[in-house]
């Protein structure tokens, strides 16, 4: 009986030690994806914006938070965290109702993204991190700057074009962006759902993108729920544009815009890049991927850890 009661104390013990406190980060064995970064990264989650967010974080020094866009998750940067992690603290984060983060009801605007984002890199302790967004993240990442100008050391935007400013309404209406009025229905979660994998391929070409690969960023919108996320993404656009559209005081922190040289965002960058002046974002730079389309993290991994690396090791003009 006494070894019983001990027995039962122990098991309570254990759980109340490895309880996750609401509102702290906390590590947990989750993502399997991340045993393929090597040694030194963890998977965790945190509290933040009511709601929670899954991240994975390796490395040491000064930090760079990663986002990603569509159809894609934290493990979009599995080729260049390892890079990265030799002189950084480096955080890829899964966006609000992506992966292992918690799927919410509403929030998915990119100003309410940011905010989810700011609150993690308060949680994780970090201190004006680099911020590096590609496609849908590459919004949040603006929306972070324009939210939280002096909590960045700098962003860098690729892939990403901005609803509210030019030349966005001509960009979609191309046939390479189809997709985006289409996941603004209420259509896609009854053709997609069952049909992820599927769906996915379709952006995610097989010279670039295994079926392993493809099959983790499935999981990562496994249910309904999740699914959804994705599509109230670009649900939100119509708030996007009165938010970017809105936003034309002067900023000071530095900016990157560009793309994949072959991406079919690249004849636009020009044109994103005067709107963002134009609209105050005074130290403002333009760089291309080489040898690239859109997935520049997984066409071209050391060059955007190269790229990365050359702009977040350069401390913040006072």
């Amino acid at each position: 009986m006494r070894m019983g009661r001990f027995f039962c104390l122990v098991l309570l013990m254990t759980a109340a030690a490895c309880a996750w406190v609401p509102g702290q980060a906390a590590t947990q064995p989750g993502d399997p994806g991340v045993a393929q970064l090597g040694p030194g990264f963890s998977s965790g989650t945190a509290d933040v914006n009511g709601t929670a967010l899954h991240y994975v974080r390796g490395g040491s020094g000064p930090a760079i938070v990663l986002l990603h866009g569509f159809p894609q998750s934290w493990y979009e940067f599995r080729k260049v965290m390892p890079k990265l992690a030799a002189g950084f603290t480096v955080v890829a984060v899964d966006l609000r109702g992506v992966g292992d983060s918690a799927p919410a009801a509403t929030g998915y605007d990119a100003a309410n993204l940011a905010r989810d984002v700011h609150e993690l890199v308060g949680k994780l302790g970090l201190q004006q991190p680099y911020i590096f967004g590609h496609d849908i993240g590459g919004m949040v990442a603006y929306a972070y700057a324009r939210r939280f100008p002096e909590a960045a050391r700098g962003v860098m935007i690729l892939d990403a074009a901005f609803p509210g400013l030019d030349p966005w309404d001509e960009l979609v209406g191309g046939p390479a962006y189809w997709h985006v009025r289409f996941h603004q229905t209420d259509l896609p979660e009854r053709l997609v759902t069952g049909r992820q994998a599927a769906y996915f391929r379709y952006f995610l070409g097989p010279g670039t993108f295994s079926d392993a690969d493809v099959a983790q960023f499935a999981a990562a919108y496994r249910d309904p729920d999740h699914l959804s996320a994705a599509f109230d993404t670009y649900r939100a656009f119509p708030a996007n544009a009165e938010f970017f559209g809105g936003e034309s005081h002067e900023i000071a922190v530095p900016l990157v815009i560009g793309s994949g040289e072959r991406d079919a965002f690249a004849q636009y960058v020009p044109r994103i890049a005067a709107a963002m002046r134009a609209h105050g974002c005074a130290n403002l730079q333009i760089e291309m991927v080489p040898n690239s389309a859109h997935y520049v993290a997984d066409e071209q991994p050391d060059y955007l850890a190269g790229l990365i690396e050359r702009y977040a090791s350069r401390p913040r003009p006072l």
